[in-house]
This record gives structure tokens, sequence and C-alpha cells, in this order.
């Protein structure tokens, strides 16, 4: 073992969560941290990681950006014929996980994943810079390509085709909604008693909230 990396340590001591103070609601509940984590000025809070499993078990994950919540769950998009979407088209289910270390908070998001339809999709696209919408197709997500020269070069073409192009949504590309069915809160406390509060949804559409041990 590396002492210098199993020596460090931070102590957490910033807030607490209390079952009293919860929202009912794991959304409402995510909202009112979203609106501090917002007010804390930190740095690309929507940044979350993103795990998935292929049907055989294998689990993969990476970072990706959250694009919205609502009261049906947490929105993101891709590629669908990337990595994580060919798995998701396996095994649609998912966990997210965002980290916000200045406020020493953690959520953790388990729930089932679902494309959003087209309209919506295609509204989103739209209000991404003309780059990012190139980008989508220009990128064959997830793919060997031969070199960064290639996948240049197929940008520089895609650009001269731009108003073809950068007004409409690739077919492969789109939005993903992950409806939650455990919600779990983080709050870091001292002597790594943490508090954790977790939502679970029942048969009947309402939320169990219970406690953790840390």
């Amino acid at each position: 073992m590396n002492p210098q990396i199993a020596s460090l340590r931070q102590e957490y001591a910033a807030q607490v969560l209390l079952e009293e103070d919860a929202h009912a609601d794991p959304l409402g509940q995510f909202a009112r941290w979203w609106d501090q984590a917002i007010q804390s000025q930190i740095v690309e809070p929507n940044a979350m990681t993103l795990a998935t499993a292929s049907c055989d078990g294998f689990p993969s994950a990476r970072i990706v950006l959250l694009k919205g919540f609502d009261h049906r769950g947490f929105v993101f998009y891709t590629n669908y014929q990337s990595f994580k979407g060919m798995q998701l088209q396996e095994n649609p289910k998912a966990c997210l996980v965002f980290f916000w270390k200045e406020l020493e908070r953690q959520v953790r998001v388990t729930g089932l994943v679902s494309k959003l339809d087209a309209l919506e999709s295609d509204a989103y696209f739209l209000s991404r810079p003309e780059g990012s919408r190139l980008g989508a197709w220009a990128s064959p997500q997830s793919t060997v390509v031969e070199s960064r020269a290639w996948l240049d070069t197929r940008y520089a073409d895609l650009v001269r085709e731009a108003k073809e192009k950068v007004a409409v949504r690739p077919p492969h590309w789109g939005g993903y909604l992950v409806k939650p069915v455990i919600v779990e809160f983080w709050q870091g406390r001292p002597s790594r008693l943490h508090d954790r509060l977790q939502y679970t949804m029942e048969e009947n559409g309402g939320w169990k909230l219970e406690r953790l041990a840390p």
C-alpha cells in the first residue's frame, strides 16, 4: 500500500442531513440541493457519473452532463450507437452519481432508462451550438477510427455542408430519461459518521425514506 495515498484524508463538517428536514419526494430534495449547488458556484454541478451494464453484467462508467430534471426523472443526451447506448439497449437500467465536494455532498440515483420522444430531443439538439451539432454528425462515438486527422477531415467536410446538417438532429443521437427507483442523499459528517438518507419507490408510487448507516 502506498502510505501517501493511504494517509489522504478530509474531515467533513459543513452541514447535516436529517429526516425532519428532508423533502417528502427525492426529486424535491434534489431540487433543493441543486439550487444550493448553483448558488455555491460549483464548476459544472451538472457533471455526473453514468454507470451502465451490458446483459452479461459487465459494468461501465463515464462522466456525462445532466441536461434537465423534473417530476419524471433525470435527462442526458448522447449517441444511441455509443457503447453506453448499446448497453442501455441491452439493459435499460443505470446509476447516476453527483459529487459536489465543495458542499461535501453526493447524490446517487438508481433508475430505469428510456429514450426521450423525438420532439424533445429535436428541441434540445437545435438549442446546442452549431459546432456541437456538427460534432454529433461527425463522430461515430465509441468506434475505432484511424486517426485524429480522419476525424478532423470528416468534421471539416461537414462544415461545408453546415446548412444541411445543423438544422436536423441525427437519427442516431438523442436523449435518455432516467426514472429513479432509489435515490440516496449523502452528506459528509465528522469521524466518517456521514448522513445517508435513501428514498425507495413503493408499489403505490410513493416514496419510503430511510436512514442508512455510513
